[in-house]
């Protein structure tokens, strides 16, 4: 008797790197079309819907998981963790691609993919339906609650930066911003700092005209949904986490920043103030922006 053949992918970590995980599973099935794909992951309903995951399960809550798919099964794990690789600490190769790689994988060049359902969908367009075109701008990442710092300079979106992107669509565009709870709000712009399910915020997306975001949840999200995006990059790397669709615009870092608390990375993604390199917050082109985002082009 033939024995059950799965896939069996763990994510753990964050919510945009779940988004982009999928690219991965993608790939992972692709590579082993006969067998069944189970994930087992933080954020379960980024898997949900998606015609190549077979079950999925969140971390902890894994019940006779076991019984069902290891023992006596023919099963190949997938348990590895992209970011301490050489690649990936050298900034070599981008997350998705190195991500197969370290599961010698083929990579046949898997994007990310969400498949909200019919009501997930209609429910988040309604919920999203404004009098003017929604202008999105996400200035802060992370999870909306529970964050130590209101502003981290590490990837966050400067405040005066973000009246400066805004102010020429306040007339012709509705203002949405997504931000962590105690941060910068625009004024005059709706803001979103207060907990939501996943999945409503992602398909705020497909409801946008515009789009500036950061390197957060939202930008792997906007590449799922195929919507260009300008993305601002701070201390983190567009060539590691960022994608092609999107214009992807890096700040003015100082060249020889001193980071004596950095070990494997050099700067930690929640901004330790007193690695900040910064004697200024000027330091994005506000022309190469306003450039971008009126070339924006929709295209989901």
């Amino acid at each position: 008797m033939e024995k059950n053949k799965y896939l069996i992918f763990e994510v753990s970590g964050g919510l945009g790197k779940h988004v982009a995980s999928t690219a991965v599973a993608m790939c992972i099935k692709n590579n082993n079309p006969d067998r069944d794909l189970i994930v087992v992951c933080a954020y379960p309903e980024v898997f949900l819907h998606l015609p190549f995951v077979k079950r999925v399960y969140r971390l902890g809550s894994t019940p006779y998981f076991y019984d069902d798919f290891i023992k006596e099964k023919d099963s190949k794990i997938f348990k590895h963790e992209p970011y301490f690789t050489y690649e990936h600490i050298n900034k070599k190769m981008g997350l998705i691609q190195n991500w197969c790689k370290l599961y010698n994988l083929e990579y046949n060049g898997e994007q990310p993919a969400l498949n909200p359902n019919i009501r997930q969908y209609e429910n988040g367009v309604n919920k999203w339906i404004r009098d003017k075109p929604i202008f999105l701008i996400n200035t802060n990442g992370g999870p909306l609650e529970g964050q130590p710092h209101a502003y981290t300079w590490a990837r966050d979106m400067p405040p005066q930066l973000t009246l400066q992107i805004v102010e020429p669509f306040k007339e012709t565009h509705h203002i949405i911003q997504v931000c962590r709870q105690g941060s910068f709000q625009i004024p005059g712009a709706e803001v979103l700092d207060k907990k939501m399910s996943n999945m409503e915020l992602f398909t705020l997306l497909i409801n946008t005209d515009k789009r500036v975001l950061i390197d957060s949840c939202l930008q792997h999200a906007a590449k799922a949904f195929n919507l260009q995006s300008t993305v601002l990059w701070v201390t983190t790397s567009c060539k590691l986490f960022g994608y092609d669709l999107h214009s992807n615009i890096q700040a003015k870092l100082p060249k020889d920043a001193n980071l004596p608390d950095s070990y494997l990375f050099d700067y930690n993604f929640n901004g330790v103030l007193h690695e900040c390199p910064f004697f200024n917050l000027d330091i994005f082109d506000l022309d190469e922006i306003m450039v971008s985002i009126n070339l924006q082009k929709n295209n989901n």
